[in-house]
């Protein structure tokens, strides 16, 4: 593989050329007044900078060759700009104009990098910054706020996110542009990202093989790294937050600075919580936890290439609750609990060859996962993944954009501790795909294709005959998966999307090896699984005018051989004996949504939305874990007060979640509840540092509930009741 990247180097670096190109303009609003502060950034280029109080711009030392710019300036609608550049200093002059709805974001999850409005796939985007305002204990509590979303919760340390009812290794989670390999089979291990050092989440709803191959059936949680610093500054920021449910609070702190060439980035951060309280005023015994974080990054560009390279230390203890026991506040490990190692390497590069580009990115990930209980260690395990990934950005031809790529993985698994659940086990994936995007007037049609191969070893454990007993398997597996994607503009403001997509799963380590105590029971892997492989099929229609916004999300995915957990009804050493078993199945469902902003009183927005989904499997029953109905409406009233505040805002949101009565055989159904939340914020003016305050009321009237994907739900435990969330932030 080496030797793969050092001609790609070598290519770009001889084809290129040196050029020595200075793009400059000025920015204006529509009545022709100077835009201070607005920003100017090119994703492929890692480059970017913001308009002085006279509205000009500069960007130095850009190669030859045909790059996007986005345009963007908070309460103004986003621009998006294609520049040719050749030994030639360019001026380019923007007039951006005033809405009163979110900015137009660029997705960088799919693999043109369209503005939102553009692009053929209905993306979710949210910055770190809207989520903050919920008021989440973590990043993922936060990120169930998105339409078609949810969280499935050990407590409140440990969340997964769960997409249109897909979960676990269906769901892929990507960072730093990194596929994250951490146990994700797990109902009880949590992503292991603290958000300090993201600035924005992308979530794709439906089969993303084609762009990311196996795990990416359901769904894929892009996040999105903090920029570097716009050219020749630099920036410092502190941040703290204080949680009075679980007596807990995180702390943050960094600083970056960005030279013509040169930028570095470098963030710590820590979080400690309590056990949690629940509506009855009960802790949940052991479900405390205390987790470190480390982020540095370092760019360069040229007129000759760009490279990006990031790591990610996260160190954390999460305990593993299993009752309201005793009670106490103490954030010190004494029970059964984890003890989590991640280690993630990063480096991007982009290769401009005049009239086309590549570019590649490898990655390693380092999971240490051990399990302690009374300072005794007895899982512990090592997961070493190394994931490449190169694609080739061919020369447009009329409005046709084309980009071939190739993706693998070399993982290993690696036992050290004396209780063995997984194998261990070698891992290789290697992928090649196509894609075209062709656009024309208000329409846009997408299309690919990929194949892909995963090759799984494993070794022998225990001795033949006995309990422990993992057998050795050697498996190949191969699968196509593909998308057809249309969006045009019906009339004004108008939108649809039509996708039809082909993604596949191959079954994880567990599934085809395990053999042991998990998740409280005793499963055992299959080795005979077959690949599962969907086909799905999403509808969307929005419609955007200034002061009123309607959308409405459908999908029905039909998935082949679908693998699941049951159980046999035999025992082993008093534990539930649970087994991999294949059906086919399907999952239907969709979500539906407003957002009105009357005039004049253009400081009110409602925003209303339900959401829903039903899972089945064919041969009659329905699949377990699937979130319950959702019904989610928020008044919010935004304002600025002259001298000292502006970006101010207050909310009241009402969460509704209907009772879920269709579950699988093994699973008990949950009631229905409403909870309440609260929040308000700004930006407080003080000279050169902007410090934004934020308060929010979880659960305000302390209603002791219990979630359907709450893992605690077996055993009856509440989830968290009342929290009041006090945040500020520092920026210079």
């Amino acid at each position: 593989m080496k030797y793969i990247y050092l001609i790609l180097f070598f290519v770009g670096f001889t084809a290129i050329g040196h050029s020595q190109n200075t793009l400059t303009g000025k920015i204006t609003n529509e009545h022709g007044m100077a835009i201070f502060g607005a920003d100017i950034y090119s994703e492929g280029l890692q480059k970017g900078t913001s308009t002085d109080e006279n509205g000009i711009y500069t960007i130095k030392n850009m190669p030859n060759g045909q790059h996007i710019f986005i345009f963007t300036f908070l309460g103004y609608e986003t621009q998006q700009k294609k520049i040719t550049l050749f030994n030639k200093d360019k001026t380019l002059n923007i007039k951006l104009f005033e809405t009163v709805f979110h900015m137009d974001e660029v997705i960088v999850s799919t693999p043109f990098n369209k503005l939102q409005s553009q692009n053929v796939m209905k993306v979710e985007h949210k910055s770190i910054l809207s989520l903050e305002k919920k008021g989440g204990t973590t990043l993922m509590e936060s990120l169930s706020s998105i339409a078609g979303v949810s969280n499935m919760s050990t407590g409140t340390g440990i969340g997964k996110p769960v997409i249109r009812g897909l979960s676990g290794n269906r769901v892929l989670t990507y960072t730093q542009g990194v596929k994250l390999e951490n146990y994700q089979n797990g109902e009880k291990h949590g992503l292991g990202i603290n958000e300090s050092g993201i600035e924005a989440v992308e979530v794709i709803k439906g089969p993303a093989s084609l762009l990311y191959g196996s795990d990416a059936l359901g769904g894929v949680l892009y996040l999105i790294p903090e920029k570097f610093a716009s050219n020749n500054t630099t920036k410092v920021g502190v941040s703290g937050k204080y949680f009075t449910n679980t007596l807990g609070f995180n702390t943050s702190i960094g600083a970056k600075t960005s030279g013509d060439k040169f930028k570095f980035i470098a963030r710590g951060a820590y979080d400690t919580h309590s056990d949690y309280k629940t509506g009855n005023d009960q802790r949940v015994t052991n479900s405390r936890y205390n987790e470190a974080d480390f982020k540095t990054a370092f760019g360069y560009s040229s007129d000759i290439f760009t490279v990006d390279i990031r790591y990610n230390y996260n160190q954390s203890q999460v305990g593993i609750p299993k009752e309201i026991g005793e009670q106490e506040t103490s954030k010190e490990m004494t029970g059964l609990h984890q003890d989590l190692d991640y280690h993630i390497i990063s480096m991007k590069n982009n290769f401009v060859l005049n009239t086309s580009s590549i570019k590649t990115n490898i990655g390693y990930t380092h999971n240490s996962r051990k399990l302690i209980n009374n300072n005794k260690v007895g899982v512990d395990m090592l997961l070493s993944t190394f994931n490449y990934d190169a694609k080739w950005y061919l020369p447009e031809f009329g409005n046709f954009e084309t980009v071939f790529g190739m993706q693998g993985m070399l993982q290993t698994n690696t036992n050290y501790g004396k209780q063995v659940f997984l194998p261990d086990a070698d891992i290789k994936d290697f992928g090649v795909f196509g894609n075209l995007n062709h656009q024309w007037e208000s329409s846009t049609i997408q299309a690919g294709l990929r194949f892909d191969n995963r090759k799984i070893d494993t070794e022998e454990h225990g001795i033949f005959g006995e309990e422990h007993f993992i057998d050795a398997i050697s498996r190949s597996l191969n699968s196509f998966s593909g998308s057809l994607g249309y969006k045009t503009d019906i009339k004004q403001n108008l939108v649809t999307r039509i996708n039809f997509a082909s993604g596949f799963r191959a079954p994880n380590l567990s599934e085809l090896a395990s053999n042991g105590i998990h998740e409280g029971r005793w499963e055992i892997g299959n080795s005979n699984l077959e690949n599962e492989q969907n086909l799905q099929l999403d509808l969307s229609l929005e419609y955007k005018a200034k002061h009123f916004e309607f959308f409405v999300n459908s999908f029905y995915n039909n998935i082949f051989d679908y693998i699941y957990i049951a159980p046999t009804g035999n025992e082993i050493e008093d534990f539930d004996i649970y087994t991999y078993v294949q059906n086919d199945a399907y999952l239907f469902g969709g979500e539906i949504g407003i957002h009105l902003h009357p005039h004049p009183i253009d400081w009110l927005h409602f925003e209303s939305m339900y959401e829903t989904v039903i899972g089945k499997q064919k041969e009659g029953g329905y699949l377990p874990r699937i979130p319950a109905n959702k019904f989610d409406n928020t008044f919010r009233a935004e304002f600025d007060i002259d001298q000292w505040l502006d970006f101010g805002y207050v909310f009241l949101n009402m969460e509704s979640t209907f009772k879920q009565n269709k579950v699988s055989d093994f699973e008990e159904t949950s009631d229905s509840y409403n909870l309440l939340n609260f929040g308000l914020g700004g930006n407080v003016l003080f000279g050169k540092i902007k410090t934004s305050v934020n308060f929010t009321i979880k659960n305000l009237l302390n209603k002791e509930y219990i979630s359907h994907l709450s893992v605690l739900n077996e055993e009856g435990i509440p989830n968290p009741g009342i929290n009041f969330v006090f945040g500020v932030k520092l920026n210079y």
